[in-house]
């Protein structure tokens, strides 16, 4: 009788327990945020497609269901098996970035996609997961201890980053400029460092805007190479020599660096009514699109910019200006706070990894998808130019969709992997 009752609890039991135990593994955080972003997607792409004679929001759909496997897969895959790896996936990275060079399809202006089985995929989407893996590998093995240790890692992203610049893919390539100062700052590098190396842009941007700054900004990076950097006086003098290098030949970059479209985007950003029907377009019907749905929106499929399709490429790149219009401010910040609820969640799993390889894993997407958003929606709202960066689990986009989810995945491999140093969710 005893047995029976033993095999009877632990039947019924036993089953409970077992399904209390994998819902208590799920992390609610990493998987329910992307999850609902994707779900809500589907709905503001569908509704900014009512007057069209197609419909991508099935298609969002789908691609996030495909992406979900594979997320899947890379949650059950250790990640240092893939140090191995690490070179032959950095050559097939160089390599898919140079076939878009050369057999690439163009649309928009770039050329950015290779047409595979009818499909067009977008390889600087997947050299940007590729980038992070690499640079991870190679922070953990090299330290940044020394300013010589910062060749190595600059040389590895320096490749891939120019590839996909003169695609041109200017918001890509800022990307991949996020990640690296992020990660370096992960593997050690001193915050004057991260200044430093900051500073020749701002330099540039000085040059271009107010001349007359750079005789404060330049003897303030030379006292900070001073202080922080070994051999003074050659830092000191090399610091002087790239700020000014930045500072002479910004005007040659903006004219024979940036394409047309660029530099009018740049200039709409300062003054969108300067060409209200043309550049400046985009900018100023997201922000009229955003700012009528007040506090609570038209309602989802209700918009009437939306409806009416006021803001080209809404479903991709400008998604965030239809959820404005429809779910309001406070739908807005409902995303906003799963965002940021999500960055806190792979902060915490990058801290408690166990190798630098992975918490270096870890921070590089959280780097990826941050500056992604941060762009986006700035973009949207007018605090920044435009650029082609789209919003992650959002915006449509099948290779970005599947680089999201597959960095979701690795995120998760770290996560499980450490499980003992922390708490269920």
């Amino acid at each position: 009788m005893a047995s029976l009752l033993g095999r009877r609890q632990k039947f019924f039991g036993g089953g409970d327990q077992k399904r209390r135990r994998w819902y208590d593994d799920v992390d609610k955080i990493l998987w329910g945020v992307p999850l609902g972003l994707t779900a809500l997607a589907g709905g503001l792409i569908a509704s900014t497609q009512r007057q069209a004679s197609y419909a991508d929001w099935y298609d969002h759909w789908i691609t996030a269901a495909v992406g979900m496997a594979l997320a899947l897969i890379l949650a059950r895959l250790p990640l240092e098996r893939i140090n191995s790896l690490l070179a032959p996936l950095y050559g097939l990275t160089v390599v898919s970035l140079l076939a878009v060079r050369f057999v690439g399809t163009s649309a928009l202006g770039a050329q950015r996609w290779i047409s595979i089985a009818g499909f067009h995929v977008q390889p600087s989407e997947f050299a940007k997961m590729a980038a992070i893996l690499l640079l991870a590998g190679v922070l953990a093995r090299y330290p940044i201890e020394r300013p010589v240790d910062l060749i190595r890692p600059s040389a590895l992203i320096g490749l891939p980053w120019i590839l996909v610049f003169i695609q041109p893919d200017l918001g890509t390539s800022l990307v991949f400029g996020a990640v690296l100062l992020v990660m370096l700052f992960w593997a050690g590098m001193p915050t004057p460092w991260l200044v430093l190396l900051l500073s020749p842009l701002v330099a540039a941007i000085l040059a271009g805007s107010w001349p007359w700054a750079l005789a404060g900004w330049i003897p303030l990076m030379t006292y900070l190479a001073w202080s922080s950097l070994p051999w003074q006086r050659v830092a000191m003098a090399v610091v002087v020599a790239i700020q000014g290098l930045f500072a002479l030949i910004t005007p040659y970059l903006w004219l024979h660096g940036l394409k047309d479209y660029q530099r009018d985007r740049l200039l709409v950003f300062l003054d969108p009514a300067k060409d209200p029907l043309g550049a400046g377009y985009h900018l100023m019907q997201s922000k009229i699109g955003i700012g009528s749905g007040e506090w609570f929106g038209t309602g989802l499929l209700q918009g009437h910019l939306t409806k009416l399709r006021f803001i080209p490429e809404q479903h991709t790149d400008f998604i965030f200006s239809a959820l404005g219009e429809e779910m309001g401010f406070l739908g807005c910040l409902l995303v906003i706070c799963a965002y940021g609820l999500l960055m806190w969640r792979l902060l915490v799993i990058a801290r408690q990894a166990r190798s630098d390889f992975e918490s270096l894993v870890v921070v590089g997407v959280g780097a990826m998808l941050m500056f992604q958003i941060l762009v986006n929606i700035f973009m949207t709202i007018g605090l920044g130019p435009v650029t082609g960066i789209p919003l992650p689990w959002m915006s449509y986009g099948r290779s970005a969709m599947l680089v999201n989810f597959a960095a979701l995945g690795f995120c998760s491999s770290v996560a499980r992997r450490g499980k003992a140093n922390t708490e269920p969710w």
